[in-house]
């Protein structure tokens, strides 16, 4: 049986993402992610399998990386999450198609991966303190 798409087919939004975005907000710079795409979550076998492409400006580098999740959504070990993050390129600033082209595909069918605001998945701190009321 083929795998299904998650139901939730927005790229880049929904529990996954979401919990992918807090870890890599623990492991990573996010300040300095300029782009993020994601291609759309695979479920198989009562799990769901979401795949980003992350790129990120650290002073004169481009470096770009793959995040992924496992979130199982089905069974008795359902809510269970694990994720990863690896670099996979980096280079000088200008160079983000090259870099791009290092990044494996996971089917030579399968859509291309949809452009994701950072900032939804990292909103810039707020520092302003909180109204009187």
């Amino acid at each position: 049986m083929p795998p299904l798409l998650s139901s939730d087919t927005s790229a880049g939004s929904g529990s996954g993402w979401s919990q992918l975005a807090a870890a890599l907000r623990e492991a990573i710079p996010v300040a300095e992610v300029d782009r993020i795409w994601a291609f759309r979550v695979v479920r198989r076998d009562g799990q769901d399998f979401g795949t980003a492409i992350l790129s990120r400006v650290d002073g004169v580098r481009r470096r770009i990386s793959t995040a992924r999740f496992i979130l199982t959504v089905k069974g008795k070990k359902r809510g269970q999450f694990t994720w990863s993050h690896e670099e996979v390129g980096s280079g000088p600033i200008e160079a983000l198609d090259e870099l791009l082209a290092l990044v494996p595909r996971r089917s030579d069918e399968e859509e291309p991966p949809a452009p994701v605001d950072p900032s939804a998945w990292f909103p810039p701190e707020s520092h302003d303190p909180p109204a009187a009321g």
